[in-house]
């Protein structure tokens, strides 16, 4: 026993004893060992536990520290077995680079760990704010999950900073110099911010909310410390910043507890008086009896004489507030209307002309009389055309 404790003691291998070696690799294993019972056995019995209670918030922190607790278990494993190599200083400082990128590791899987927990607060409280009327909590949730996250981050950054040997007073007293430039640079930033607090304050929309501005119109999908991202109809993502988007003109379609649909409908000027009554009167049966249109709001008016048609102008509002839904409603009322025309015998009108054509002068208004034994007309056209010409008549469509 005393001859192997000298072998591991005196061997020495890359500098290092084998008894440091094997205590090394036997910390290491130990880590592995725990790792695996921990996610195997108690992890998951913890697990097993939470889903027995009402609330799902212990689901969601287990689910969330289990991975960031495995990774810390093997650092911890790993900083263990670099104590125990007692790595060396000289001619390269090993120990000082093993050293600093622990504590870069830990750092990151603390703030991996942190943001997971975050993540899993917020999908709590975001379906708790989902149940509630208010629209203030759903946008206040991820603004606070990203604010927490970005304070997680400098925390982070700092303690490593700190633990590398750096002075962090020192550093924020050289950004103290350039500290102008950065507040101008920073205008805008703050600019946005402030106008994401007014967005949430004044809740003009909320996100899924679809709303139309001078430039753009889609659903909002995400309402953040800086902008504001809408998918547009092509399925783009416009990205707009808060500060502009507070001082422009913002339509918020989805506030509307009814869509409009606004036709109208041209038939020829052979229709008559009767025909037009009729017409109107199937118009309005046909709204009424048409599946998700609203019976308030509804009118069928003889509008006007156009310049080719009789105008007929139809009004009336769908339930369904989607464009997919409310595309089917009125393609379902406009396919209705398009059979009554053709079942009392109406036609649609469509931009039409008469040219006359005659030798400058004013066409006659009544028929030319026939002409006498001399070849003249009996009677004079009215309007001093020329004898003898005929004017001729084309119509053209």
């Amino acid at each position: 026993m005393d001859s192997v404790i000298d072998f591991c003691r005196t061997t020495m291998v890359a500098g290092m004893a084998v008894g440091q070696l094997a205590l090394a690799f036997t910390c290491i294993l130990g880590g592995l060992l725990v790792r695996k019972m921990l996610g195997s056995v108690l992890l998951r019995s913890l697990l097993s536990l939470t889903k027995r209670t009402r609330t799902s918030l212990d689901d969601l922190l287990v689910e969330a520290i289990r991975r960031p607790v495995e990774t810390g278990v093997l650092l911890a494993a790993l900083a263990l077995a670099i104590s125990v190599l007692r790595l060396p200083t000289e001619p390269i400082n090993i120990r000082g680079f093993a050293h600093n990128a622990l504590v870069l590791a830990i750092a990151i899987v603390a703030a991996w760990l942190l943001f997971r927990l975050i993540d899993a607060l917020a999908q709590y409280f975001g379906s708790i704010a989902m149940t509630t009327e208010s629209r203030l909590d759903d946008a206040l949730v991820p603004l606070f999950r990203k604010a927490m996250k970005i304070f997680v981050g400098v925390v982070a950054f700092v303690v490593v900073v700190q633990n590398l040997g750096y002075s962090v007073s020192g550093i924020v007293a050289g950004l103290g110099i350039g500290g102008l430039a950065i507040a101008l640079a920073a205008k805008d930033t703050l600019a946005n911010i402030f106008g994401s607090v007014t967005i949430l304050i004044d809740r003009p929309f909320r996100v899924g909310d679809w709303i139309r501005t001078s430039e753009f119109e889609g659903t909002v999908e995400d309402i953040g410390f800086r902008s504001t991202r809408v998918r547009t109809f092509p399925r783009t993502v416009v990205v707009v910043p808060n500060n502009m988007l507070v001082n422009t003109i913002v339509d918020n379609q989805q506030e509307m507890p009814l869509r409009r649909i606004l036709v109208t409908i041209g038939v020829t000027y052979d229709t008559r008086a009767p025909q037009m009554r009729q017409l109107i009167a199937e118009i309005e049966g046909i709204l009424a009896a048409t599946e998700g249109i609203a019976p308030d709001g509804q009118r069928v008016r003889f509008h006007d004489f156009g310049g080719s048609s009789l105008d007929l102008k139809i009004r009336c509002f769908t339930y369904a507030l989607g464009y997919d839904d409310h595309s089917a409603v009125r393609q379902q009322l406009l396919l209705t209307v398009m059979e009554k025309l053709e079942e009392l015998g109406l036609e649609i009108a469509f931009p039409s002309q008469t040219v006359y054509f005659g030798k400058d002068e004013v066409l006659p208004l009544h028929r030319v009389e026939p002409a006498d034994d001399s070849g003249r007309p009996a009677i004079p056209p009215r309007g001093g055309a020329p004898t003898g010409d005929v004017p001729q008549q084309t119509e053209q469509r």
